[in-house]
C-alpha cells in the first residue's frame, strides 16, 4: 500500500479528532526520525498505524488480542491493545511486515527495555505532538529536538506522575523501559 492509501484507511477507521493526533504523530515522527538519525518512512509508517484500532470497543479489542495471542500481561491494562492489535493485524491488512515498525507501533504506549531507536521517536511523537497539551510539554518538546533520550525519560516520568495522581495502574514493561533510560543517562552511554 501506499502512504496515501495507509493514511485514508485509517482515517476511515477513526473519529475526526483521533485522527487529527494521528496526523500530528505523523509529522512529529518524521521531524524527530529526520533529527535523530531513524528512517523517517519508517516512522511514519509506525506513526499512522499507532492508533489504528485505538477507538475499537473494548469487547473487540480483547476477543481480537485472543485471536492474535497478544501476551496476556497487556490484558492487565487493556489501553494497552490497540497497539499490539495494529501491530499483529498491519502484515495482513496493510501489507507491513518490518518487524521494527511493527515494534513501534506495538509498544508505543507502554514502552519496553531494548527500544529500537525508531520505537523512542514514534513514543515520544505520539506523546508530544502538536495537539498534545498538558504542564511539561513545552519542556519535554524543547529537549526532544536536543536530546532524545532526555525527553524520552521526562515523557516516562510525567506519564507515571499522571497515572499515579489519578489512582491508574501503571504497566511494568513501562517503568522497566522509565529506569533503562535513566540508567543510560547517568552511565553516559546512548544506545
Amino acid at each position: 500500500m501506499t502512504e496515501e492509501q495507509i493514511r485514508e484507511k485509517v482515517q476511515s477507521a477513526l473519529s475526526p479528532k483521533r485522527f487529527r493526533h494521528v496526523e500530528g504523530v505523523v509529522q512529529t515522527a518524521d521531524r524527530l526520525a529526520r533529527l535523530h538519525g531513524t528512517d523517517p518512512d519508517h516512522a511514519r509508517l509506525a506513526a499512522w498505524l499507532h492508533d489504528y484500532c485505538r477507538e475499537w470497543p473494548k469487547e473487540k479489542l480483547l476477543q481480537t488480542a485472543k485471536q492474535h495471542s497478544v501476551n496476556e500481561m497487556f490484558f492487565e491494562v487493556t489501553e494497552l491493545l490497540h497497539g499490539h492489535i495494529a501491530a499483529a493485524i498491519a502484515p495482513e491488512e496493510f501489507g507491513i511486515a518490518d518487524e521494527d515498525v511493527l515494534n513501534a507501533v506495538r509498544f508505543h504506549t507502554s514502552g519496553r527495555p531494548n527500544m529500537s531507536l525508531l520505537e523512542k521517536v514514534v513514543f515520544l511523537a505520539d506523546a508530544i505532538e502538536p495537539g498534545r497539551d498538558y504542564p511539561a510539554i513545552a519542556e519535554i518538546r524543547k529537549l526532544a529536538e536536543e536530546d532524545l533520550h532526555m525527553a524520552l525519560a521526562l515523557s516516562f516520568d510525567n506519564t507515571i506522575e499522571y497515572l499515579i495522581r489519578r489512582q491508574q495502574p501503571i504497566f511494568p514493561l513501562t517503568v522497566v523501559a522509565r529506569n533503562e533510560i535513566w540508567r543510560i543517562l547517568k552511565d553516559g552511554r546512548v544506545v
